[in-house]
């Protein structure tokens, strides 16, 4: 855990930490690849984010850990959201947003970041979730 000295930091620094390890370890990656899973994380929230409907992209958002929900709420354009996109448009956006290579391509890049995205959310917010996206993005969701 990292001290920061304010117990309160010290929890959402933690609970960071804990989701980048979940996606640092579906990989295999050490955790001196931290920039990576960041990247991964950031390169799969925006595009999700900005295809939800603003409620259910607040809603989601609320459920992120602290630091990864300012992460995820950065750049965002509500009045311009949702974003109607095919998967393959989704894949595009991320491709553009993350530039190292995954071994089995950008579709397990998201698969494996929405899993463990999953264990960060109550189960009901997921499932409202799953409900608001297309069928064809909703068979990505764990």
């Amino acid at each position: 855990m990292v001290e920061t000295g304010f117990s309160s930091f010290d929890t959402m620094v933690d609970k960071a930490n804990r989701l980048l390890r979940d996606v640092e370890e579906a990989f295999g990656w050490p955790k001196e690849r931290r920039k990576q899973s960041y990247a991964a994380l950031r390169a799969v929230l925006h595009p999700l984010r900005d295809r939800l409907p603003v409620e259910t992209a607040v809603q989601f958002g609320a459920q992120l850990p602290t630091i990864i929900r300012g992460m995820y709420y950065d750049g965002w354009k509500p009045a311009e959201t949702p974003v109607k996109m095919s998967n393959e448009e989704f894949f595009e956006r991320i491709r553009s947003e993350f530039p190292y290579a995954v071994e089995g391509g950008n579709e397990q890049l998201v698969r494996t970041v929405l899993k463990s995205l999953e264990r960060h959310v109550s189960e009901g917010e997921w499932q409202h979730l799953k409900s608001r996206v297309p069928n064809s993005f909703a068979a990505l969701l764990p």
